[in-house]
């Protein structure tokens, strides 16, 4: 394993989607990252001609199993109905997991999951990046210093012109069906996971999707929540805007407001309208800072140090409300 030759983790990838996709680039950009890349897997034929382009260097193992047998951690970036098995199987190796969310599109199986991995004191993670997002940090920041004060209400909308986005149409086969797919578990998880870890546990109080028939994953859902006492409004949609994706994360307090705004802009209330974060970069230039904290979290968790990813409990928290919010469709 990589970790035996260069002092850095062996990560292995199964599933070269988007996710994949940018996990090795992120990785195979910085000569001081902590990982070391040893092997993808990925059943698809188009899979291996990208990777053949993007790392050519990177071995295209014959199995999952494989993968694993060669890494110190597991990613697991395929569907969700692979995820669970994959990372037992991981576990049972002996390896670290990192995790794409959601842990399972079975919210009992992923309970099981849960907790046997904590029973274990299993080495795992789930890939939420507002865990290493500047953003997020100077939103945090923001409400340590009091600027919102005692939080009074967290309004989150999500929009998109299509579901799934321009960028995602290769998934289309699972991201647009009810099953496994849907803005719900793709994007909105993000912000109830943020919230989450920001404002206290979370509980629903009223959900409403909508579905346009068939096995067509949703096309929009209203809620109503609390976190940590704090009451939450959620709304979202597809072909309400013209664009592939825009989102708003808004705290109000008896002191101010913050909000976070597209992915990665910190912004707060100051007189009559926003103040954007002097340090603010759109998602794409920050996506790169975010993936490179997650790889440090993902080499400090193999190694069983202290770091701030998601846990299972968290993630297992966050399916819980989504698929609530599903199902009152």
């Amino acid at each position: 394993m990589a970790s035996a030759r260069s002092g850095k983790i062996g990560l292995g990838i199964v599933g070269f989607g988007i996710m994949g996709e940018r996990l090795v680039r992120a990785a195979r950009d910085a000569s001081d990252m902590p990982v070391a890349l040893t092997g993808v897997w990925d059943p698809a034929p188009e899979a291996a001609a990208r990777l053949a382009t993007v790392a050519p260097e990177m071995p295209l193992l014959g199995s999952a199993a494989a993968v694993i047998a060669a890494c110190d951690c597991l990613y697991v970036a395929a569907p969700p109905a692979a995820h669970l098995p994959l990372a037992e199987a991981a576990l049972d190796a002996g390896r670290a997991v990192f995790l794409e969310k959601p842990l399972s599109h079975d919210t009992d199986a992923a309970r099981r999951f849960v907790a046997r991995a904590e029973g274990a004191g299993a080495r795992a993670g789930v890939n939420f990046p507002m865990a290493s997002s500047p953003a997020v940090a100077q939103i945090a920041a923001w409400r340590d210093q009091g600027l919102v004060g005692r939080p009074e209400s967290l309004a989150i909308s999500v929009d998109f012109a299509a579901w799934p986005r321009s960028w995602q149409r290769d998934a289309s086969g699972w991201l647009s069906r009810r099953a496994e797919g849907g803005f719900t578990r793709e994007v909105v998880s993000h912000f109830l996971f943020l919230t989450r870890r920001l404002l206290g546990p979370l509980a629903l109080e009223h959900a409403r999707a909508s579905f346009p028939g068939g096995d067509q994953a949703e096309t929009a859902i209203e809620a109503r929540l609390t976190a940590g006492g704090t009451p939450v409004s959620l709304r979202g949609a597809v072909g309400e805007t013209d664009r592939d994706d825009t989102n708003a994360w808004t705290l109000r307090g008896s002191a101010g407001a913050i909000r976070l705004r597209d992915w990665s802009i910190a912004e707060r209330e100051a007189g009559e309208g926003w103040a954007t974060a002097p340090d603010a970069l759109p998602n794409e230039r920050m996506r790169p800072l975010v993936l490179r904290g997650q790889l440090e979290k993902v080499a400090a968790m193999t190694r069983g140090e202290p770091q701030a990813l998601a846990t299972l409990r968290e993630a297992l928290e966050v399916q819980e409300i989504v698929e609530a919010i599903l199902a009152s469709g």
